[in-house]
């Protein structure tokens, strides 16, 4: 299965011939990470000249003209330690 390897607000560049004419802008954002499809990542991508989402996946992404976005990221560390659920501090009425 394929990791999303871009995130919400990364811009990337898509492969020729997807949109409308070949003078578009084929550079958008990233606007939602989409469960896979088939084991290929999907995304919701916005153009800024359209007021609409399209759905791509990530075969769809020129990789040589985007670049990589969440592939390096490290992961998130909490500073909390402990179980998220305090029955302690819940109050209960009679």
């Amino acid at each position: 299965m394929s990791k999303p390897n871009y995130k919400v607000g990364d811009f990337v560049v898509l492969k020729s011939g997807l949109t409308r004419t070949a003078a578009a802008d084929r550079r958008c954002e990233v606007v939602g990470i989409l469960p896979n499809d088939h084991g290929q990542a999907q995304y919701r991508v916005r153009f800024e000249a359209e007021n609409f989402e399209r759905r791509i996946t990530a075969l769809d992404i020129d990789a040589s003209e985007s670049p990589p976005g969440v592939a390096d990221a490290q992961p998130i560390q909490t500073s909390e330690t402990g179980p998220w659920l305090k029955t302690f501090s819940t109050k209960m009425r009679k």
